[in-house]
């Protein structure tokens, strides 16, 4: 089995190498990931500069490191890196949870999502990041998840999106299966003023979580680890029927 491990936190974060550490002695692992932090690149991809590579050893697995963000470390790996397809892409573990509406956002997301587009089971994992790290317990339920959908695959265009409370594993509530909430962000554009007076903006913002129950925002919140199954295809299908009089709109 050829597991391939990406991310947008960097080749050097520590959540790639703690999945690295958990399956190395599962399967082949082999990384390609950015050479430095993408996060909130989304699925952003390179093409107007050519995209570097540097190769890397860490422990029994081979690394790239690439020049690009997260869906370039993909399409790359797929295309030119890898010595076959892979079997499963996981992309994580990121520093920080991906829930909600923030996923439109996510470079890790966004990683798994390039995968699920090329036909490629994929998973991403994500961390809560308080006070702890508990990486390894977040990868440990990785190595769960994998086992559990070799033996029941999700639909190929669906990817798993989990985020794990930053615990300690006994102090885990349980796994909650739960639909995208909403995130959003207030007072998010600070202006500055440089040195000559001229205004600047820096895009931070306070958070607020709705936390309604069911969902991957609550779930997290109440020490859950969420699940929730990710699929690109973003048509509002439940008004298409009533949209259907626009093809006689008279323009």
């Amino acid at each position: 089995m050829l597991i391939l491990l990406t991310n947008d936190d960097g080749i050097l974060a520590p959540g790639i190498h703690a999945l690295r550490q958990a399956f190395e002695p599962l399967a082949e692992v082999i990384l390609v990931a950015p050479d430095r932090e993408r996060s909130a690149t989304g699925h952003g991809i390179t093409m107007h500069k050519p995209l570097r590579v540097e190769q890397y050893t860490f422990g029994r697995s081979q690394g790239y490191a690439v020049s690009g963000t997260p869906a370039d470390c993909v399409k790359l790996a797929l295309e030119q890196l890898l010595p076959k397809q892979p079997d499963l892409v996981i992309s994580g573990i990121n520093r920080g949870a991906n829930l909600g509406t923030d996923i439109l956002y996510s470079g890790t997301v966004s990683g798994a999502l390039e995968a699920i587009i090329n036909g490629i089971p994929a998973m991403a994992v994500s961390l809560d990041v308080r006070h702890k790290g508990n990486y390894e317990v977040a990868a440990e339920f990785a190595t769960k998840m994998a086992s559990f959908l070799t033996q029941h695959p999700l639909p190929k265009n669906t990817l798993m999106n989990i985020n794990v409370p930053d615990l300690d594993k006994h102090d885990i509530k349980g796994i909650k299966v739960a639909k995208l909430g909403l995130r959003r962000y207030i007072d998010c554009v600070e202006e500055r003023k440089d040195p000559r007076g001229k205004s600047y903006y820096w895009l931070s913002g306070k958070l607020l979580d709705e936390l309604e129950p069911e969902t991957d925002v609550w779930a997290v919140s109440q020490g859950y680890i969420a699940l929730t199954p990710v699929h690109y295809d973003l048509t509002n299908h439940h008004i298409l029927p009533s949209l259907q009089g626009l093809a006689n709109l008279n323009w």
